[in-house]
């Protein structure tokens, strides 16, 4: 496919088009300029996946040294700031989301002063840090967990967890039908020191992963010194992992998720709420939080991922007295449909802002499959399955790369926040072939090889093309295998090659910049098909062709293009960036 990022160009072919009022969405929390808001309403944030970004070491894992030799490569493409996923003591059965200490490095990723050591080089190159914390569940490795199984059941240590006695006659069954996350039962039983089996406990996830109580006043003020910890070292926030999650329904009814259900909840709706995701209770835990972060200096934020819907329901977890931001999963499930995206985004823009909250806006990361991939998808993949060799209606790779392109290069016109994840800038794709015994996903084993997991966005990244492990690691070594193609998208392949996705994500982001798109104001545009997204954001316009057949485009400056133009015309799955000054209302 013939691609390239055009500047400057002008088209000469005009066609009729009127500027309708905009969807009438609220606008508090918008500013006339990015200077006058806090700056995480309209940051570019970039998900580093540690395992994966950069190996310090040589051992074939990707580590907080790596990752700071590599932060000048962010800083030249633009972001703002960047979130670490997991870094945390673990024993890695969940990569790192099984936490055993939460105040402490894993010898895996360095030591608390390679830590203190990134943070000050981000400071100095001006990249805010938001660090991931895991409240949910902790590692069944934890002191917490290992001290709540020596004691009696009844005791304070037992407390700290979710640990019920069994039904049955002998309390030989679990204490109801809830399935893991990862598949297979989300119970299981321990045996007592007397040798006797005993209480269950439950695990929404792994069973390395048990869930905390957070009915427990211990639990909650526990959470607050790890809070205090980090802030204290400087961080600027907190992603929160199921943020959805922690409080379970009075009783602990049975539940059986509908089968086109994912893994987190999505696609349910607000009626089909499960009895363990998207609790009223959960409300004052992040009320308590908030306050936490308050006491603090230099806007420090939190982050939710939640799998809830509507988006008129996820909208409580950003309330003024909560979190920040919520990652917007709505927006990350739409299709390749302008239809589908443009009543999402009228939804995103309208709920968040009734709170006075930014729209987030992400189209990948590590619990999903890539969206170079995704978007190419002919078949249903629900969230958290994968794809792999065997998986119906895998996509082409040329079609799912320009989609995504033309999806990033609409997503970073957006008002509001955006997050990117590590290796979309370079265009990557979903690891399809990954051999079954490479993979490491709980979700794998324990659906037997049913559901691939999420092991195929999680391939380290391609830094140099004729380097060991691509630059991952000098050693060669690779926790999960590259595939032998991933040469082409290596970032010293693609650094200054005009068209390459590499350069389309510098431009864009230093565009959003420059025109200030974070804090624009949307107004959507008539006089289109209804196969083409098309809006103004200030001083420019929007377009992105969703159908199959070319679309005649007005004569205007083009700003930015992710595929190459041959005459006044855009492609299908394509976007372009004009100055909204050339084009005719």
């Amino acid at each position: 496919m013939s691609s390239t990022e055009t500047t400057g160009d002008t088209l000469d072919s005009p066609s009729e088009t009127d500027v309708q009022a905009p969807a009438d969405p609220e606008t508090e929390g918008l500013a006339t300029s990015a200077d006058d808001l806090e700056w995480w309403r309209t940051a570019v944030i970039y998900q580093v996946y540690p395992r994966s970004f950069a190996d310090g070491d040589g051992d074939g894992v990707g580590d907080l040294p790596g990752i700071t030799a590599r932060l000048d490569a962010l800083v030249e493409l633009g972001v703002d700031a960047v979130w670490l996923s997991p870094f945390f003591t673990s024993p890695q059965a969940d990569a790192g989301y099984d936490v055993a200490d939460y105040t402490d490095v894993d010898p895996l990723f360095g030591t608390l002063a390679d830590f203190d050591a990134l943070r000050a080089r981000a400071t100095e190159l001006g990249l805010r840090l938001i660090v991931d914390l895991v409240p949910n569940h902790s590692s069944s490795a934890h002191v917490w967990f290992r001290e709540a199984l020596a004691a009696a059941p009844g005791s304070p240590e037992r407390a700290r967890y979710m640990f019920r006695e069994g039904r049955g006659a002998a309390g030989e069954l679990p204490p109801n039908n809830w399935e893991s996350i990862f598949g297979g039962p989300a119970w299981s039983r321990v045996t007592e020191a007397d040798g006797s089996p005993g209480q269950w406990y439950l695990h929404l996830f792994d069973s390395s992963q048990p869930d905390l109580d957070w009915t427990n006043p211990w639990v909650r003020s526990a959470f607050l010194d790890v809070l205090r910890f980090w802030l204290d070292r400087g961080v600027d926030g907190f992603r929160v992992d199921v943020a959805h999650g922690l409080v379970k329904a009075e009783g602990l009814p049975d539940y059986t998720p509908p089968a086109d259900a994912g893994s987190m909840g999505g696609g349910l709706g607000e009626d089909r709420t499960p009895p363990y995701w998207g609790q009223d209770g959960v409300h004052e835990i992040w009320r308590e939080w908030r306050r936490v972060l308050d006491e603090y200096e230099g806007d420090r934020v939190l982050v939710a991922e939640a799998w809830v819907e509507p988006l008129s329901k996820l909208a409580n977890w950003v309330r003024p007295d909560e979190m920040h931001q919520a990652f917007n999963f709505a927006y990350l499930e739409t299709g390749w449909s302008a239809a589908e995206i443009r009543r999402v985004v009228d939804a995103s823009i309208e709920v968040f802002a009734s709170v006075g909250a930014p729209s987030t806006w992400v189209l990948s990361n590590h619990d999903v499959v890539r969206h170079a991939s995704r978007l190419a998808l002919t078949a249903e993949n629900p969230q958290g399955h994968g794809i792999g060799p065997r998986s119906p209606g895998l996509p082409i790779p040329e079609l799912g790369l320009a989609r995504a392109r033309a999806a990033t290069a609409v997503m970073l016109a957006l008002p509001g926040s955006a997050y990117l994840y590590q290796g979309e800038e370079l265009g990557l794709p979903e690891a399809v072939d990954l051999p079954d015994e490479a993979r490491q996903d709980p979700t794998w084993f324990r659906t037997d090889g049913e559901r691939y997991g999420r092991d195929g966005c999680r391939v380290p990244l391609p830094w140099e093309s004729g380097s060991p492990a691509f630059g991952f690691s000098e050693t060669g070594a690779s926790w999960l295998p590259q595939p032998d193609d991933w040469s082409t998208y290596a970032r010293d392949e693609q650094r200054g090659v005009p068209g390459s996705t590499l350069e389309l994500y510098r431009s864009a982001l230093a565009l959003r910049s420059e025109h200030e798109l974070g804090a624009g104001r949307l107004e959507w545009l008539s006089g289109w098909s209804d196969d083409v997204v098309a809006f103004r954001s200030g001083d420019v316009v929007v377009l992105a062709n969703t159908g199959e057949v070319p679309v005649e485009l007005p004569v205007a400056d083009v700003l930015l293009s992710t595929m190459a133009l041959d005459g006044p015309a855009l492609p299908a799955n394509a976007a372009v960036w004009l100055r909204a000054e050339g084009v005719t209302d």
